[in-house]
């Protein structure tokens, strides 16, 4: 074997090992429209998940993309929410030309609330989502779809009780008690976006938290947020207004 043929041989062994690597997870996608503000909460077995899923833009809108996750599906969907189009207008022109469409999941928020999330039919099970007003949930490789109906049912129920961030990891809270990611437990992250909110007034990433490879990553999320949250406090009122 040439060097040449060599080379060529490990650089297709490598590229197939990351496409064979499923960003399996529960995600939710989710705004207060009281506060403007816009946000992903993500848990999942595999390290570093919020590396991957969470992407969001004050003012536009919000993306989780998972399950051999296109991780372009993020700015480009940042960017064709910018322009107008809607979450569903969004999925459509996003997979449309996607070879790999069957294996992707997407979840699609806009900055007035209004969501969709898409799960390829060859996503491993289970896998499904729930999208309504202000929020998307969704979720491959999990032990049934109660997963799903807790993250949102919890979303719902938790409206004007707690800040965005708090909200979204309760969201992920009630998806683990419901059996989570049948795999297991590795790395959760949490981003909330909001204009000017961001470290010294200069940018939009208010909240950007990750816990890249803990046993209990939820809770470490949990324990994270609480620090950071007594350093950067606001809202101090859920009812703050914009």
């Amino acid at each position: 074997m040439t060097i040449l043929s060599l080379h060529l041989s490990i650089s297709i062994l490598v590229s197939c090992h990351f496409e064979s690597s499923p960003v399996a997870t529960f995600s939710i996608v989710g705004s207060d429209p009281d506060t403007g503000e816009l946000g992903v909460a993500v848990q999942s077995k595999i390290v570093a998940v919020g590396a991957v899923v969470p992407w969001a833009r004050a003012g536009i809108g919000a993306v989780a993309t998972q399950s051999f996750a296109n991780v372009s599906y993020g700015q480009k969907g940042l960017e064709l929410l910018n322009k107008g189009k809607s979450p569903k207008e969004v999925i459509e022109l996003l997979t449309k030309d996607d070879a790999a469409k069957a294996h992707r999941q997407v979840g699609v928020l806009a900055s007035n609330g209004n969501a969709a999330n898409f799960t390829g039919n060859k996503c491993m099970k289970w896998a499904g989502g729930i999208s309504g007003k202000n929020f998307t949930v969704q979720g491959n490789i999990l032990a049934n779809e109660n997963v799903i109906s807790e993250m949102a049912k919890s979303f719902i129920e938790s409206n004007g009780k707690a800040p965005l961030a708090q909200r979204l990891i309760n969201a992920l809270k009630a998806g683990q008690l419901a059996g989570g990611d049948k795999r297991g437990r590795q790395s959760a992250s949490l981003l909330v976006v909001k204009e000017n909110w961001g470290y010294g007034g200069n940018n939009d990433r208010f909240r950007d938290l990750r816990v890249d490879d803990h046993q209990t990553p939820i809770e470490e999320l949990q324990r994270v947020y609480d620090k950071h949250i007594k350093l950067f406090p606001r809202p101090k009122k859920y009812e703050f207004k914009k």
